[in-house]
């Protein structure tokens, strides 16, 4: 099942928090709704046909539960940056035709005049130009802290939004992503080229029988499990930058034919993963890169747009030589697009395009499995 949000000491999921001031159900309810415009503004940036004069959401809060003035300006700063990316995208030759963002309320902290309160937004946004069995939309499950503060005559500001999970890779998010910190191997272990990210990319068709693996086997299981995490394999949700995403990636290549190598967990030589125990390539971006290229179950690709269904992305932020996060390919397009589903965060059939305008200057690294 998949992970929750985790409740400190103080939170309540439910019952009434009495303190001085109170945030009653009543006022919970409209933090609540508050949270939801906020990402419902964010995410409509990105809707190609949204009228430019469209009336924020969040404009409409202005009783004793609104935005503070700083975080209005925070906001439109970005909404600016969403519509930027926007721009990318189209670009890159993508749009967005529609969108729907939800938000539930999962737990609400009281501590003197400051009210934490944990959301998780669940979005959707329709590909504009989808054709034939071409994925029509894209999604994610992403959670947030807020917080608001009480003002003089009782009412509750929205003062800060964070993202709370690892990786920082949902398409409305603007926040600059986790890097890992650089891991040292034992020895000497591969080293991957970066892949080019332009297009046209040269031809480079992927042979599904070569292997014996099952590829669509390796996207069926990605597709089943981005949001509900499979409970024969611990989650890694929270466990420090990029969080489940490599765990994920190697379940899925298991799914289709991969075979355990046993061994110590630390020989990046060795993959192997259960309810029990995980190798360190199993779970971990870079010694899984090691792992993969140095038993040959993986090659290296020269451009992210060869990449089709069963193959590996991963992404260095800030190009320190450690890559941060690992994806795969569940689905591609007439037109060569790959779309990538992962985990940290919960995310299905996000089209290359997406990545590349949402995060140009990392460094990305694809594989050939």
């Amino acid at each position: 099942m998949a992970a929750g949000v985790a409740l400190g000491p103080g939170w309540s999921a439910s019952a009434a928090v009495v303190d001085d001031p109170s945030v009653d159900s009543a006022t919970r309810a409209t933090f609540q709704r508050l949270a939801d415009a906020v990402f419902a503004d964010r995410t409509r940036a990105l809707v190609d046909d949204a009228p430019s004069g469209l009336r924020q959401r969040t404009s409409g809060f202005t009783g004793t539960v609104r935005l503070s003035e700083t975080q209005s300006r925070e906001e439109d700063a970005t909404l600016e940056e969403l519509r930027a990316r926007k721009s990318r995208l189209a670009r890159l030759g993508e749009t967005y035709s529609g969108a729907d963002t939800s938000v539930t309320l999962d737990a609400t902290r009281v501590e003197g005049r400051r009210a934490t309160v944990a959301v998780t937004e669940r979005t959707t946004l329709t590909y504009g130009k989808a054709r034939g069995a071409e994925p029509k939309t894209t999604g994610f499950r992403a959670h947030h802290e807020l917080t608001f503060q009480a003002d003089r005559e009782g009412g509750w500001q929205l003062t800060a939004v964070r993202d709370t999970d690892d990786g920082h890779l949902a398409v409305n998010q603007v926040a600059e992503p986790s890097a890992a910190a650089p891991v040292a191997a034992a020895d000497d272990p591969p080293s991957a080229p970066r892949a080019a990210t332009t297009r046209p990319a040269p031809s480079n068709p992927k042979n599904f029988t070569a292997g014996g693996y099952d590829y669509n086997a390796m996207a069926a299981y990605a597709t089943k499990h981005w949001n509900n995490y499979n409970p024969d394999y611990p989650s890694f949700d929270g466990a420090g930058a990029g969080g489940d995403c490599t765990n994920f990636v190697s379940q899925s290549l298991k799914a289709g034919g991969w075979k355990h190598v046993p061994g110590y967990t630390t020989d990046f030589h060795k993959w192997f993963g259960n309810a029990e125990i995980q190798s360190y390539s199993f779970v971990g971006v870079n010694e899984f890169s090691w792992f993969a290229l140095s038993s040959a179950r993986a090659t290296s690709l020269a451009n992210v747009y060869q990449m089709d269904i069963g193959d590996v992305l991963q992404l260095d932020f800030d190009k320190d030589g450690s890559k941060d996060h690992t994806m795969i390919v569940t689905s591609r397009s007439q037109q060569g697009v790959p779309y990538l589903t992962y985990h940290s965060i919960d995310t299905y059939n996000r089209s290359m395009a997406s990545l590349i305008a949402s995060y140009p200057t990392a460094a990305y690294y694809a594989y050939r499995t």
